[in-house]
């Protein structure tokens, strides 16, 4: 009996092991690389000076469970798409429409002052009464 056992919690402990090792052999490799470049890119934000004689707005767009979020625009291009509630786990919004515009807001006077990216903090959210 204590064979038995002994024998299924090896198979138990190796056979998953084994059995993603072979079906990971199917699979094509990819690099895991990104050109110094590319990573650069993909992180910068326009200069703050770019948007000194530029018209900001934000609009109000819905998020999860009827929730609510913002984009900010740049003469009326998307130049911030907010989904979800910034600096906070999870993907849903606020809970009111005022609450987005009063950080859609706050983000605007930030990026008109110069920050970019223009981040919030949690303290922030709190003096703005939205959390």
């Amino acid at each position: 009996m204590k064979n038995l056992l002994f024998i299924i919690v090896l198979c138990l402990a190796f056979v998953p092991k084994l059995w993603s090792q072979t079906s990971n052999q199917n699979k094509p490799q990819q690099s895991a690389k990104v050109s110094k470049t590319d990573a650069k890119a993909a992180a910068q934000f326009p200069p703050a000076a770019q948007f000194a004689n530029t018209q900001l707005t934000y609009k109000i767009i819905p998020a999860a469970n009827n929730t609510f979020c913002y984009n900010v625009l740049a003469d009326g291009k998307i130049l911030i798409h907010q989904p979800s509630k910034p600096g906070l786990p999870g993907n849903e919004g606020f809970k009111t429409k005022a609450a987005a515009e009063k950080v859609a807001t706050l983000i605007i006077t930030k990026i008109k002052k110069g920050e970019m990216p223009p981040s919030v903090t949690t303290d922030e959210l709190k003096k703005l009464n939205v959390l």
